[in-house]
């Protein structure tokens, strides 16, 4: 593995400020680690080495084919594929597959329930749209599979992990299951007097609370809602399910309205539950929802009532603070507004439904397309995936480090750090989800859109893929690329199971530029005699021991 900067070494300079950044894209050569006087923050973020996962594998270089391609001693097992039966009902396994939850069954590491998000439906889920026009069937189908997936799997005894068709838990969770809106829209005209809504789509990403249901986000929602003629209002939530309970299905409202990636959950000082949230979106802001009580472990799920009630804030880059989208913080912003945008904001309901115009109009800061958010479990700075923006020359996107202050989740100020930049210098374009092991060690997956991939600027990137960012061993100080996803895919919905034995990967969208279904442009999971490609999930394992 050569050490020189165009193969992919910029941990070293990660945290050493954009001067440092600048300096390797330059050709400047590697840097030595040591924090700059611009900044002297991350030389303190890693270095709990506990080798519970030890992250020495052979890295593979980028790649164009049509493949899941992993290191060398580790295999992936197919849990689950698009249209696949998960439950003796016959429900079908739906597109778009994304986020991945693992819940352990009686604190096992190879028998649980996996949550899966259907992001959304292709050619090979719907068939081909004329003129833009979806069919009934087709406006049904849709909405059939999307939503999210609850599944039972397991490794059997031969080490293969599998999908057990049997479980009473297996369901699908979509377009047509019922919700419960909570919190200030729930009933309010902003929703047409609604307390309920008729299902859940565009579920992108999510997270898991401290109650251990999982939150899954609606993310692009708006051309479904109006094919199947449902309340576009109704959209674009954080929903929340219980795995293990099929009646329990809400949506909270107070979390805001938006092009919702993700949800990543943590602990306030004071123990107030705080939700860091990205919207998905072209010069969009960064969200966090802080409750206005407190998380008390033994109340177990009842805790969820804390995301009925509490404020929604919007990060503002320049002046370090996060600002209230309230009622109160519009109507001050509209004092010279138009007549319609004071029509528009006359309650809390509709600050939340239109949480994207609110946000802005009380001084949030357009950014590059803020998705995955993830919280350190090792020092509490919040890691944000930026993942592009072509109309601001962001063309491969960067991560975004916010240091609370105090490392309190619940401050009010905060300062901010470029982690990394996409590009070649670091090896792969527009990161997306994140995940931590517990060495510390970063796993990012990268989204260069199909139209985009192997093309322009984006040709040594190839393929998406799966990187790590190793911060101690030998492979410390350098990205390497641990996964290659098969041909107009991305990877998407990295998660370990508690051992770390077990990595689970959604493998989205393959095939995705396929025009004619007799000429699909990707097969896998290249099933003996299947013409189509299709989406799934799969286990990933062969990680060793630390030693």
């Amino acid at each position: 593995m050569s050490n020189s900067i165009d193969r992919k070494t910029f941990l070293s300079y990660l945290g050493t400020g954009a001067a440092a950044l600048a300096a390797a894209s330059a050709g400047l050569g590697a840097l030595e680690g040591k924090a700059s006087a611009m900044s002297k923050t991350a030389d303190h973020l890693f270095g709990f080495n506990t080798n519970k996962v030890s992250g020495y594998f052979n890295p593979i270089a980028p790649s164009k084919e049509d493949k899941l391609l992993l290191p060398q001693n580790f295999k992936y097992d197919v849990i689950a594929a698009f249209d696949d039966v998960i439950n003796p009902a016959g429900e079908k396994f739906g597109s778009g597959s994304d986020y991945n939850a693992f819940f352990p069954i009686d604190g096992s590491n190879t028998h649980g329930l996996l949550v899966n998000n259907h992001e959304y439906t292709t050619i090979f889920s719907l068939g081909p749209i004329v003129n833009d026009k979806p069919t009934a069937e087709q406006v049904k189908k849709n909405l059939y599979y999307q939503g999210m997936s609850v599944i039972e799997v397991f490794r059997d005894e031969k080490g293969t992990w599998k999908m057990d068709t049997k479980s009473a838990h297996a369901r699908r969770i979509n377009g047509f299951s019922k919700f419960e809106f909570t919190g200030p829209a729930k009933g309010s005209p902003a929703l047409g007097s609604a307390t309920t809504a008729q299902g859940t789509f565009a579920n992108c990403s999510g997270g898991v609370t401290l109650w251990n249901t999982v939150l899954s986000c609606e993310e692009n929602f708006s051309e479904t809602a109006a094919s199947a003629k449902l309340p576009d209002t109704h959209y674009g939530w954080v929903v929340e399910v219980d795995p293990f309970d099929k009646s329990y299905l809400k949506k909270h409202t107070a979390l805001g309205r938006f092009n919702h990636e993700n949800t990543a959950m943590g602990l306030a000082a004071d123990g107030r539950v705080v939700v860091y949230m990205g919207d998905d979106k072209k010069d969009a802001c960064v969200y966090k929802f802080i409750s206005k009580n407190k998380y008390v472990k033994a109340k177990g799920r009842t805790n969820a009532a804390l995301l009925t009630e509490g404020t929604l804030y919007v990060a503002n880059l320049k002046s370090g603070k996060w600002l209230p989208v309230t009622i109160e913080a519009v109507t001050k912003a509209l004092e010279k507004g138009t007549p319609e945008q004071k029509a528009k904001f006359k309650t809390q309901a509709d600050v939340v439904t239109y949480a994207q115009e609110a946000g802005l109009l009380v001084g949030g800061t357009p950014t590059d397309r803020p998705e995955d958010i993830e919280i350190s479990p090792f020092d509490s700075t919040v890691f944000i995936c930026h993942t592009n923006n072509d109309l601001h020359g962001n063309i491969h996107g960067h991560i975004t480090r916010i240091f609370e202050a105090g490392s309190d989740l619940g401050a009010l100020e905060f300062d901010f750090e470029i982690f990394a930049a996409g590009g070649r210098q670091s090896g792969f374009s527009s990161p997306d989800n994140l995940a931590f092991d517990s060495n510390g060690h970063l796993w990012v997956v990268t989204d260069i859109s199909s139209s985009s991939q192997n093309k322009g600027v984006h040709k040594t990137f190839m393929n998406n893929g799966l990187f790590v960012i190793p911060t101690s061993g030998s492979g410390k100080g350098q990205a390497l690329q641990f996964a290659s996803g098969p041909n107009d895919s991305e990877l998407t919905g990295p998660f370990f199971t508690p051992d770390e034995q077990t990595l689970f990967l959604s493998v989205q969208h393959p095939g995705e530029n396929t025009t004619d279904l007799a000429n699909p442009t990707s097969l896998w999971p290249h099933r003996s005699g299947d013409k189509k490609a299709r989406c799934g999930v799969v286990a990933i394992s062969g990680f060793q021991l630390g030693k």
